[in-house]
């Protein structure tokens, strides 16, 4: 048995933080070492960040890029790495991978498929590598072979699919198979979204079986850039069979995952792999890396799972809801150098969801990094010696949560703010933002020369309320240096249920990206069960008893937010059909009549048409929004996922066709 050591290795990386970027990578190498790894891969573009956006087309930050390569490259003495760059050539720039054998960069693989769809822009900025073009480039005053490449270490033989090369038809690992390769390295930059671990499981597994090789595929973790959330996932196989699996989701800088590769069992699997007769030969294109990679002590096969125990529960979902979302605001809190976090809580959902998310980043960050360096991250280091099990100190620093009262404000929703605060540990405030109401309803009034009425003005004094309240919770954000966090939600976003410059005022909206009827399930799975590690959180429940109302109207009025809209459970429905799918609004009622058949389709037909109605004319306010946690793939946000035009013509004839399909039919 002829053993081989490799790795993948997560980072939580920033884009341009060069020198916090290249301490990382050198951590990870070191690691890497520590634990007898012959070949390690890290994450695509792991040197700038992957998030670097315009930044890319710099001639200062791609010359900067080759100058800390050549400052991690000493460290790779006794292994080989894969770190990922921009790297212009010729004229063009490419997302590459350069393999570092060493301590010498061997050559350069690029990236032959780009990400154009979705959040993704990579044509924007990169050039796609041709298969089988090779060249060569001058890396730090040595000429470099760059392109289509396999490297030979020692008899082993090494090549790459960068993150969407493997996502393709026709994956570069079967060329690569076809002029013979053992070992697949594969780089990446791959976003979060539920359920997509698995489907990177399955091309993984499936490309080591196809390829007859082994397979390693890492990937950045943490919030890298301000929007994509990364889980760190790792993935390694071989000849079919998933090796190691590493864990997701961590608030640690990096997270290696180790499997060890039967090289003897690789040239049986070739052996018996049917290759066209006429190979996909390529002269030239394996480059002698001079280096014989260390072998692993001989040990029983065994898959090393990694993954924590939530993985393998019943609420993966619900887990990897909260997780993404509270490394993706413990991120975004350090890397904007804020200092904890302010919500405006109205005893509703939303807020709540907020300030609980918030709790469990702080808890989690805790056990994790350790209460020294999580309070320092926070921005609290005079609080380090507080005792990780007491809540009270570190997060009450690191959340206020102010609950602002007017004449509408019922004694439900102000006592579940304050119950819940108390039970999480933050610090609570009670704003009565009332006389600032009056004092604006009385400067309009006489303006306008007439008193102010609900039946005649009802939209201005709802929106004057929730709009009063924000510079009080900036204000507070701003004596601290705190993150203002946005409340609103991917179903109010759609139909534009949200008072701007009111309840959308923050610096981050992580709720955005995920609809209504799913947050109020989760919330009530926090109540009783909670994530793994943590516990529910019962105090929740005097949330959960409660219909969502935005609270804005008289209490006679009795206001519910799905009486003001429709059902949110129809509206996420409509929202699918529409937007996810790109159906017509005829064509989204008649999903509607299958779906809701307990619903009158006259009924149906009216919200649908609401919906349509009321989704193209807000899109200036999804054009507003703070920025958003990309979760699934029915975002809204128009800055990297669904774009709508401003002004449109607002579905006329699509609707005109509606009504004339239920007047035909009821």
């Amino acid at each position: 048995m002829h053993l081989m050591r490799v790795a993948g290795c997560a980072l939580n990386q920033t884009p341009l933080d060069w020198d916090g970027n290249r301490d990382r990578i050198m951590a990870a190498i070191a690691a890497a070492r520590d634990a007898g790894v012959a070949v390690l891969c890290l994450p695509e573009l792991c040197i700038t960040g992957y998030g670097c956006e315009d930044a890319f087309q710099s001639s200062g930050v791609q010359r900067q890029a080759l100058a800390m390569l050549a400052e991690i490259a000493p460290a790779t003495r006794g292994i080989a790495v894969a770190v990922g760059l921009p790297l212009r050539f010729e004229s063009g720039l490419f997302d590459a991978a350069a393999f570092v054998v060493d301590g010498r960069i061997a050559g350069i693989a690029c990236k032959q498929n780009l990400a154009g769809d979705g959040i993704h822009y990579e044509p924007r900025w990169f050039r796609p590598w041709i298969r089988g073009r090779r060249g060569t480039v001058t890396v730090g005053g040595h000429e470099v072979a760059i392109g289509d490449l396999r490297f030979a270490c020692g008899g082993v033989r090494v090549g790459f699919e960068i993150c969407e090369d493997a996502w393709v038809a026709d994956r570069p690992g079967a060329a690569l198979t076809a002029r013979g390769i053992d070992l697949i390295l594969n780089p990446s930059a791959s976003h979060f979204a539920f359920g997509k671990d698995e489907i990177r499981r399955r091309f993984v597994q499936e490309g080591s079986r196809a390829f007859a090789s082994a397979y390693v595929y890492a990937n950045l973790v943490g919030n890298e850039a301000g929007r994509a959330i990364y889980d760190g996932s790792v993935i390694i196989a071989a000849a079919g069979d998933l090796l190691a699996w590493g864990r997701r989701f961590a608030f640690t800088d990096h997270v290696l995952t180790v499997a060890d590769v039967d090289l003897d069992a690789l040239r049986q699997a070739q052996s018996r792999l049917a290759i066209d007769a006429i190979a996909d030969t390529l002269e030239g294109d394996l480059i002698d890396a001079a280096f014989t990679l260390p072998s692993a002590p001989a040990r029983a096969a065994v898959f090393r799972d990694g993954r924590d125990a939530w993985e393998h529960g019943d609420h993966v979902k619900e887990e990897e809801f909260t997780r993404a979302v509270a490394l993706g605001l413990f991120d975004y809190v350090r890397k904007s150098r804020s200092r904890g976090f302010v919500v405006s809580a109205s005893g509703g959902a939303d807020s709540s969801a907020v300030a609980c998310l918030v709790v469990t980043a702080v808890r989690l960050a805790c056990r994790e990094r350790g209460r020294v360096e999580a309070a320092g991250r926070l921005g609290f280091p005079a609080l380090a010696d507080a005792p990780v099990a007491d809540p009270g100190r570190l997060t009450a620093a690191a959340l206020t949560c102010v609950y602002q009262s007017t004449a509408n404000s019922g004694p439900v929703t102000r006592h579940a703010a304050r119950v819940l605060a108390e039970a999480i540990g933050a610090t609570f405030h009670e704003f009565d933002v009332e006389p600032l109401v009056r004092g604006y309803e009385a400067i309009v009034s006489r303006a306008i020369g007439r008193p102010l009425s609900w039946d005649r003005d009802d939209v201005a004094l709802q929106n004057i309320q929730a709009r009063v309240r924000s510079p009080g919770v900036w204000m507070l954000a701003n004596l601290t240096g705190a993150l203002l966090v946005s409340t609103s939600n991917r179903s109010e976003a759609a139909v534009g249920y949200a008072t701007m410059d009111g309840d959308t005022s923050g610096g981050i909206a992580p709720l955005a990206g995920i609809d209504k009827a799913y947050l109020r399930r989760w919330l009530r799975w926090l109540e009783r069960d909670g994530p793994e590690g943590l516990g529910p959180i019962p105090a929740l429940a005097a949330v959960n008893a409660q219909a969502p109302t935005a609270e804005l109207r008289p209490a006679a009025s009795g206001q519910t937010d799905e009486d003001d809209l429709m059902p949110y459970e129809i509206l996420d429905a409509i929202e699918r059909a529409a937007i996810r799918d790109k159906q017509t609004p005829l064509e989204a009622w008649l999903r509607l009549r299958g779906a809701f058949p307990g619903h009158d389709p006259r009924q149906l037909a009216a919200w649908t048409e609401r919906f349509f109605t009321l989704w193209s004319r807000n899109q200036w306010k999804r054009e507003r929004y703070a920025p958003s946690f990309h979760l699934d793939d029915e975002n809204l946000d128009p800055k990297t996922w669904c774009r709508f035009p401003i002004l449109s013509g607002g579905f006329a004839r699509e609707l005109a066709d509606l009504r004339a399909a239920v007047a035909a039919v009821v």
